[in-house]
């Protein structure tokens, strides 16, 4: 498959044309969109009349973006202006935003082709891509199994050739843990680099939206046009964009310790819970690091473990204030058969909401109440606090940590469907990151016996993303996971 400088070049030299490309694409999805159901939405149409707009512009002479006429994807929690925005949710079935996010915005400024909104757990609640409302989403390796999630649309469209980049929104996990079980890049940048302005909110303090690629190298390019400063989002960083692409051919890393890079692997997420080709694979992904001449030693983050119980406070806590909202008067599909205001917010919800959603509003609301908000609520807070300040430790000597993404390679549909608090340890070694804010991405680094991917989970400092971007970029160049394909 062809990388985003590549094609842009074909378009460039006239090679292919913007409306080849994305026609291929679109047939692309038509063959495999039976059997993997990673789209919610397509827009074939308006995809076809903006690649014919790129062809015209290349025809006149005029010099195009990297990304323009470049497929892709976005997941369906983030607003497109005349497109459904739906969240995988009954609730919001018929709801066409009057606005684009600010993404949305930049991506379409950049040129990109967007061929359709793609399927996620509902309001990004879950790690299987099980939990929509409409669709089960197939990985492409093993189309009996999950791709993961939230963003598990995007992630399997990404790695079947369905687009080139994807978006995806990540608030415990659902960018790189699809990644890993789908066997390409997804990266989750450092909390306000990139704006949630038109990203539905599941927990606000954690939600960062990121993209998915085939290589470092498009993750970087795809990131880049994203990233930025944005008013209409309060937690929006000022800070400027580098060339995250250019840095990739920099032969120098600004390491802590001059020329050496040193490499803290995260001693609480190996053991207990760890597949063992998991393990194999992530610890010769290690071996390759020390090969090209980085010290790698293993760290201790003794609150890492306190994570999943902290998140599992903190989000579905911001998850019932910012559902709330969806009552049925302003905003949501309304049960008119209603005997009073009440009930109708009551049946509004019931049937516009789904199983995993109800569940995590639940415990949300008990721990906010008020006998229990200092019990629960607070002291989550002040142990998010204590992780954040591990992390400061741990990056104080290390120019990186890693660890692996996922304690498992994809699991079977419908295998934890009924046991919520094993879907839960899905995210077991992603969610830490997104309680500190950290920059942190997925890259393959291996399979296991059945031919499943396996990822590697590389973490940066705050603002470190052209670091992180290099370290795994030489990962990348050294072995050749990321060149694997399925056989759909």
């Amino acid at each position: 498959m062809a990388s985003i400088r590549e094609l842009h070049q074909q378009l460039v030299s006239k090679e292919r044309s913007a409306l080849e490309l994305t026609q291929e694409t679109l047939q692309r999805i038509d063959a495999t969109e039976p059997q993997l159901r990673s789209f919610l939405h397509r827009t074939s149409d308006t995809a076809i009349e903006q690649a014919k707009a790129v062809d015209a512009k290349i025809a006149a002479g005029e010099a195009i973006g990297m990304l323009e006429g470049i497929p892709i994807a976005i997941k369906d929690n983030m607003c497109t202006r005349g497109v459904p925005t739906t969240c995988a949710s009954k609730i919001l079935e018929n709801y066409i935003p009057p606005y684009s996010g600010t993404v949305v915005e930049k991506l379409r400024d950049a040129g990109t082709i967007s061929v359709g909104k793609t399927n996620l757990d509902e309001f990004a609640m879950g790690s299987s891509t099980e939990n929509s409302a409409y669709q089960v989403t197939a990985n492409p390796w093993d189309t009996d199994r999950v791709p993961g999630g939230s963003s598990g649309g995007s992630a399997a469209a990404v790695a079947a050739g369905q687009c080139v980049v994807a978006t995806g929104s990540d608030t415990g996990g659902s960018i790189r843990q699809p990644a890993s079980l789908c066997g390409v890049v997804g990266l989750k940048p450092t909390y306000g680099l990139v704006s949630r302005y038109g990203l539905v909110a599941y927990a606000s303090s954690l939600d960062q939206i990121g993209p998915f690629a085939r290589s470092v190298e498009d993750a970087a390019i795809f990131l880049e046009a994203m990233a930025g400063y944005d008013p209409k989002d309060s937690t929006s960083l000022k800070v400027e964009v580098p060339s995250y692409a250019e840095a990739l051919k920099s032969e120098t890393i600004a390491n802590l310790n001059g020329d050496k890079l040193r490499i803290g692997v995260i001693q609480e997420t190996f053991g207990e819970g760890l597949d063992a080709e998991v393990d194999d694979s992530v610890k010769a992904a290690l071996k390759v690091y020390e090969d090209l001449g980085a010290e790698v030693e293993f760290v201790s983050c003794p609150t890492f473990r306190y994570g999943l119980p902290t998140y599992y406070v903190i989000a579905p806590s911001e998850a019932s204030a910012n559902l709330a909202r969806y009552d049925g008067v302003k905003y949501g599909q309304r049960v008119e058969e209603s005997d009073n205001l009440i009930d109708m917010y009551a049946k509004t919800r019931a049937l516009g909401f789904g199983a995993e959603v109800k569940r995590r509003i639940a415990i949300g609301t008990y721990a906010l109440s008020s006998g229990y908000y200092d019990a629960y609520y607070l002291k989550a807070q002040k142990v998010r606090t204590l992780i954040c300040q591990d992390f400061k430790s741990a990056f104080a000597k290390y120019d990186v940590l890693v660890s692996p993404t996922s304690p498992t390679t994809a699991f079977k549909a419908g295998e934890k469907t009924d046991d919520p608090l094993s879907m839960y340890l899905s995210d077991l070694m992603t969610i830490p990151v997104n309680l500190a804010g950290l920059p942190s991405l997925s890259l393959p680094c291996g399979f296991d016996a059945k031919g499943l991917p396996i990822g590697l989970q590389i973490i940066g400092n705050v603002l470190q993303e052209t670091k992180l971007l290099q370290v795994a970029y030489r990962y990348e160049q050294a072995t050749e996971w990321h060149t694997k394909t399925p056989a759909l």
